[in-house]
């Protein structure tokens, strides 16, 4: 009689240790998986978050045109590509000047901002290596609103598609009188 009740307990012991191990293994399935959608979305956004940060324009120099009324008409922002950059685009940067009074934003390709090749070894308007030297022309009646007189200070933020920003601020010399051009 014993040997009738041994083998009714070994047969459901069995079937409740392959249920666990089931249930076992249908959970170590979707933790593998979990895993593996958040090591590629880990991956993706360490990628976005470094090019946010080394996606970046050096802006080497700025001047302005000085016209006969002692006035600023135009903005030249001549630039390269930071260290680590990737190729940037410049038709997909954006801009914005931040005056006393105003804020003005725009995308450089889609702007009255006209884009000219300094030294490149193409003829594209995309930086490519860190010796290519592009000018981004700014007229300061459409960027701005209206040109810009002595004492001025205009701040000037360019954003790369990714997302990386570098903010430089632009001073007009107090004075403009005699100069053809001066340095902001």
């Amino acid at each position: 009689m014993f040997t009738e009740n041994r083998g009714q307990v070994g047969i459901g012991t069995l079937i409740v240790f392959i249920a666990m191990v089931l249930v076992a293994a249908i959970a170590a399935g979707v933790l593998i998986n979990t895993a593996g959608l958040l090591q590629t979305q880990a991956e993706a956004t360490g990628e976005e978050s470094t090019q946010q940060v080394s996606d970046r324009i050096n802006i080497l120099s700025a001047t302005g045109n000085v016209t006969d009324g002692d006035e600023i008409d135009k903005v030249n922002v001549t630039l390269t590509k930071a260290a680590g950059a990737e190729d940037i685009q410049l038709e997909n940067v954006t801009y914005e000047f931040v005056t006393s009074d105003s804020v003005v934003t725009g995308v450089v390709g889609d702007s009255e901002a006209s884009i000219s090749n300094i030294t490149s070894t193409t003829n594209d308007n995309v930086i490519t290596d860190r010796s290519d030297r592009y000018k981004i022309s700014f007229d300061a009646a459409e960027a701005l609103g209206s040109p810009l007189s002595g004492g001025e200070r205009v701040s000037l933020t360019l954003t790369t598609a990714p997302g990386a920003s570098t903010v430089t601020e632009l001073r007009v010399p107090d004075s403009l009188v005699s100069k053809s051009a001066v340095s902001l």
